[in-house]
């Protein structure tokens, strides 16, 4: 347990573990903010802390895991708005497709999955707290903003100079700001927005900043000052820097002890973007491929470098799984614990150790095989299982996998198309959706899309489809 070590993005360098309580972690992840389908980038930042969650258990931890749920948002506003239903409909069917798509993965649920519209008071109070320190103000438009310059620490995050971020492109104009930089702690409510979307608070009705959902939340649950806070690169900036202004100029010191970031993930090398067509959800990629070859794919790549994906990527990943699982079909594994004192054992727990590098402990799992495979011992079989378990793999039975039931997805170029029934099923779709029963309507999607075909919505009510 001693041994761990994480790179903390704020010190910018590997550090060895040390909690702050002995024998117990609080992690806390962002989370996702809910009104359409998980994509695969969600896939990679999920299973990115889902190792860091099974790892820590596995070294003995008694781990208390946070991954929110953001359910009230611009976007999300406005999708409830467009699809004519409220925002808890919304919200709460994406919700639970989230959860298929995470079971699916083989992704562990957290210890706490708070959504935040039940903590709007915990956020009010630390706003009330942060105007009492003079780093907040109202500003003429009636927002509550957050005194950037006010909070000397501001920048140590993301390693950037305030006179650098003012000059970025991800600086928003807002005459009602006092500087540029400002960021919204409390949006005051507009009439044309739903009821659902406002509550009371000091300063009028409105609603919290995205920002300041995190901070509530994770003192909520974890307290003043926790151990990991992880989420996706891109949050980094200017999420993270937010979230850590907030925290310690509320409470007056540092919030937390590590930060954690999981790298891009990029499609053929190229940003993943609706508008270039490479964008894909997890249901997409579930419909071709096995969930278990996905997770695989995404250990292959440490945690945080770039991942790219590609179909070869994913059929390589394939290919290398079954070899792991053709290991365990030669040999009935013996029913005696893991041996941890074993050198293989040893190995991956040094590499898992080290900042947690999945690609090396998949080597050793690797190497663990061909040794099976040369002795048909029972003893390595188990140790090849055991510790695979440990990163949620080579957990089904070896001849359900080889022979690609259950849960193997469909291959490229496998599917029959018959466009009439395409057509009919997309027509009863449009129906169901006009009808306001979203549930019929995400059902023919969900059959579609496991038939290997996959819609796409377009401006002005169009639906397009295309082979996943």
């Amino acid at each position: 347990m001693d041994s761990l070590k994480i790179y903390n993005t704020l010190a910018r360098e590997k550090q060895a573990f040390s909690p702050i309580e002995p024998g117990a972690v609080r992690l806390y992840v962002c989370g996702m903010t809910i009104y359409d389908y998980c994509h695969i980038g969600h896939a990679r930042m999920m299973m990115a802390f889902d190792i860091v969650y099974r790892w820590l258990c596995a070294s003995g931890y008694a781990v208390t895991y946070v991954r929110n749920i953001t359910d009230i948002e611009d976007k999300i506003i406005r999708r409830a708005v467009e699809n004519n239903e409220s925002i808890g409909e919304l919200t709460r069917r994406f919700t639970r497709y989230m959860h298929e798509d995470t079971a699916a993965l083989g992704i562990l649920p957290p210890t706490h999955e708070p959504r935040a519209t039940d903590y709007v008071p915990q956020m009010v109070d630390i706003i009330r707290r942060l105007e009492e320190r003079e780093l907040a103000y109202v500003a003429a438009d009636g927002d509550v903003n957050f005194a950037v310059r006010n909070f000397p620490g501001y920048g140590k995050l993301s390693g950037r100079s305030l006179d650098d971020m003012r000059a970025g492109e991800r600086v928003d104009v807002n005459e009602d700001k006092r500087d540029p930089l400002d960021f919204v702690l409390w949006k005051r409510a507009k009439e044309s927005e739903p009821e659902a979307a406002k509550w009371a608070s000091p300063w009028g009705a409105g609603r919290p900043g995205w920002h300041i959902e995190c901070s509530a939340m994770s003192c909520a649950l974890l307290g003043e000052r926790f151990d990991i806070h992880g989420g996706g690169a891109d949050l980094q900036f200017p999420h993270h820097e937010n979230e850590i202004a907030q925290s310690e100029g509320a409470f007056g010191h540092p919030s937390v002890n590590y930060w954690m970031h999981n790298g891009f993930l990029r499609i053929d090398n190229e940003k993943m973007s609706k508008s270039l067509g490479n964008f894909f959800t997890i249901r997409e990629v579930l419909a071709r491929y096995d969930a278990e070859v996905l997770r695989f794919f995404i250990l292959r790549s440490h945690y945080r470098s770039p991942l790219n994906y590609s179909d070869a990527h994913l059929d390589d990943a394939r290919t290398a799984l079954t070899r792991l699982y053709t290991a365990l079909n030669e040999v009935a594994p013996d029913a005696l614990p893991l041996a941890r004192d074993e050198p293989h054992a040893l190995r991956f727990a040094q590499a898992m150790n080290d900042d947690f590098n999945t690609p090396l402990a998949l080597a050793v799992l690797f190497d663990l095989a061909a040794e099976v495979n040369r002795s048909g011992s029972a003893a390595l079989a188990r140790q090849l299982r055991g510790l695979a378990a440990i990163i949620g793999l080579l957990e089904r039975a070896p001849r359900a996998f080889l022979q690609g039931e259950p849960g193997a997805g469909r291959q490229a170029g496998s599917v029959d198309v018959d466009t009439a029934d395409i057509d009919a099923r997309i027509a009863a779709r449009a129906a169901a959706k006009g009808a306001r029963d979203f549930a019929e309507a995400d059902r023919i999607r969900a059959a579609l899309l496991a038939d290997g075909i996959v819609l796409e919505d377009k401006p002005g009510g169009a639906t397009q489809w295309r082979k996943a």
